[in-house]
């Protein structure tokens, strides 16, 4: 017997190959379209009640004009046989039939359209929910690529009307009206012959395996095989398209590898799309079969019982109508119904998304219980990036006192922004613990904890807000425009603010608006700053934030925004050691370790790594003699 196969994938669950697989939980088709409606009712309630009444107006269209074919003939039969030429009963029945007709077709768009629009708007709803999630992720999952595919599916299933998620909610609405024909069609088919009705039930039921074994294999060796590829032809496309690498690209004629690149991945795509085609092949053959079949027999049945007369022409049209829209009721049915299957284990991928789950908020404590000074400690911190072989932070011990200063050095590799990022907690330890006032910090949360540090990144991004709020990080009406205005203009941003016609009104970027403006590296720095100033935290954190500028201007930078930090605690990295002047104490790291620790002058006695570093770049710092040079200041 075969071994049944684990539906469910749980984080950090590896094959075995030692490779992680994307988390999924197999939730089933009862229990997603409870979510499903849980959804609709708080977003849109009323929709329900257009499901019913679009599923009747849906069913009285399929099967409205085999009532009408039958009531015509009837009227023509009976005037031949009278041999009558009146022709009035033929136009009050068309009279009846167009109102009818008007009203049911009326009724059927205005609802449809009501629903289709609504179905869009829950699915909207449900984008940002997945947003939210993943703005709120823990940095350090973003980092892994099972969490990124696994994202994509999720992305997946709010891609589109007829998939995944809104998917879902147009085959059930188009099941509804599939089972309201088919009620009111077998009713009277049975009258008839039972056999039709057994006949088509097979063929569907056949049609329904086969499409059922043709989705599943399809889901595992199309869908979800090739998540990676999609995620990687989405990446492919963004450099493409995305102006940040236009320069690069031309100067560097990277178009030949580039499209060579795309080439490759959209050939590994076609590969399993072209299987997938195959698979949907065999299964159009069988159904096209069985629809033949039962095509067959419907018309013997029928064309047997009028040579029987056991049925008029009048009902001979009725009951081909009827059968006709039973069988064709029937097929759509077992099609959207396969479909909201396939659907559903999209909406599957949708759900263990939306359920990872990173902390037990039951645990976490108040950040008030630190007070308002803060003192951090590591102690044995040891930290490894996933998939590396050894350690990139190792056995780190190091107190951080609440006020203090600290600059951390050291060359490339060394582990600077990993401790950074170890501190900031966008990442988590492997082992060790890192403690703020005596608490570990994994007992806070994540945005409270974040609260307490103004951070300044090398790379800076700009986001497609006006200069405002580009600073304050806030929506407009929670922005303090003057506060905005008096933090650029303290992080030397003066004179470019007066070169700008709207000021701290201007558009940033031209994604969104055609006269907005980009930034030098220089800008951006400096608006870093001013974004550090205006968040005000307790604990400022500049991690290369000087990298833009020259070495003079650095050290001025450095001295103006040293003024501005009075009474806070501060972390400064950076490969150049201007920023080491203003530190209390100095970390000179290498190779995931501290090797030194003390003062600017004390590192300086003591002739190692660090007296070594700041010698060989004594040089940069100085103003062509005319000024005197920075590092005789230090």
């Amino acid at each position: 017997m075969k071994k049944k196969e684990n539906k469910t994938v749980r984080l950090g669950e590896k094959d075995e190959n030692g490779q992680y697989k994307v988390p999924h939980t197999c939730y089933g088709l009862g229990r997603n379209i409870h979510f499903l409606f849980q959804k609709i009712w708080k977003y849109r309630k009323h929709l329900i009640l257009m499901f019913v009444l679009g599923a009747v107006t849906q069913s009285v269209m399929t099967y409205l004009w085999s009532y009408i074919g039958k009531f015509m003939i009837d009227i023509i039969q009976a005037q031949l046989s009278v041999q009558s030429k009146d022709i009035a009963p033929v136009i009050q029945l068309l009279s009846v039939i167009s109102v009818v007709e008007l009203i049911a077709l009326v009724g059927s768009t205005l609802v449809s359209n009501r629903v289709y629009f609504n179905m869009s708007y829950v699915r909207f709803q449900m984008i940002t929910e997945k947003n939210d999630k993943l703005l709120s992720m823990n940095y350090q999952m973003l980092e892994k690529p099972y969490i990124l595919d696994l994202h994509q599916r999720a992305s997946n299933a709010l891609g589109g009307n007829w998939q995944g998620f809104e998917g879902m909610m147009n085959r059930l609405y188009i099941v509804g009206a599939q089972v309201v024909t088919l009620i009111v069609t077998a009713t009277t088919i049975l009258v008839l012959d039972p056999r039709l009705i057994l006949v088509l039930t097979l063929a569907m039921a056949i049609n329904y395996g086969s499409a059922r074994w043709s989705l599943r294999d399809d889901k595992k060796h199309f869908w979800d095989a090739t998540s990676t590829t999609r995620r990687k032809m989405s990446y492919m496309e963004r450099c493409t398209q995305d102006f940040d690498y236009a320069k690069d690209i031309r100067l560097f004629n990277l178009k030949p590898w580039l499209l060579q690149k795309q080439k490759g991945i959209l050939t590994d795509y076609q590969k399993s799309y072209h299987r997938s085609r195959n698979l949907w092949l065999r299964h159009s053959f069988i159904y096209c079969s069985t629809t033949l079949f039962s095509s067959v027999f419907m018309y013997y049945i029928l064309v047997t019982q009028v040579l029987q007369e056991a049925v008029t022409i009048g009902n001979f049209t009725l009951y081909l109508g009827l059968c006709s829209a039973f069988s064709q009721a029937l097929s759509n049915l077992y099609d959207n119904f396969v479909q909201l299957q396939f659907s559903s284990t999209m909406v599957d991928d949708l759900r263990t998304f939306m359920d990872l789950q990173e902390e037990r908020e039951e645990e976490l404590l108040d950040i008030s219980v630190l007070g308002k000074e803060y003192t951090f400690e590591f102690k044995d911190v040891c930290f490894r990036y996933e998939g590396a072989k050894e350690d990139t932070i190792k056995h780190l011990n190091l107190t951080f006192p609440a006020r203090q200063r600290l600059a951390v050095v050291g060359l490339n590799g060394a582990g600077k922004t990993t401790f950074i990022k170890l501190l900031l907690r966008l990442y988590d330890v492997t082992s060790g613990e890192i403690l703020v006032n005596g608490y570990n910090i994994n007992r806070f949360s994540r945005k409270d904890y974040y609260g307490l540090f103004a951070p300044v990144f090398q790379n800076v991004e700009l986001f497609a807000f006006p200069l405002a709020e580009n600073v304050s990080m806030k929506e407009p009406e929670r922005t303090d425009r003057e506060r905005a205005l008096s933090c650029l203009v303290q992080a030397g941003m003066e004179e470019k603010l007066a070169s700008l016609e709207k000021g701290i009104d201007t558009e940033i970027l031209k994604v969104l608006y055609e006269d907005g403006v980009d930034l030098s590296g220089g800008e951006k720095q400096k608006l870093a700053l001013a974004r550090a100033l205006y968040k005000d935290a307790p604990i400022i954190v500049l991690d290369e934030p000087t990298a833009a500028l020259d070495a003079l201007a650095e050290y001025e930078l450095y001295q103006n925004f040293d003024k501005m930090m009075e009474g806070k605690s501060a972390v400064y990295i950076s490969h150049r050691l201007s920023s080491t002047r203003f530190c209390d104490k100095i970390a000179m790291f290498m190779d995931g370790r501290i090797v030194e620790y003390g003062t600017h002058e004390e590192l300086l006695a003591q002739k190692g790594e660090y007296a070594s570093m700041f010698e060989v770049q004594a040089q940069y710092y100085e103003n062509n003699g005319k000024e005197g040079t920075v590092h005789e200041e230090a």
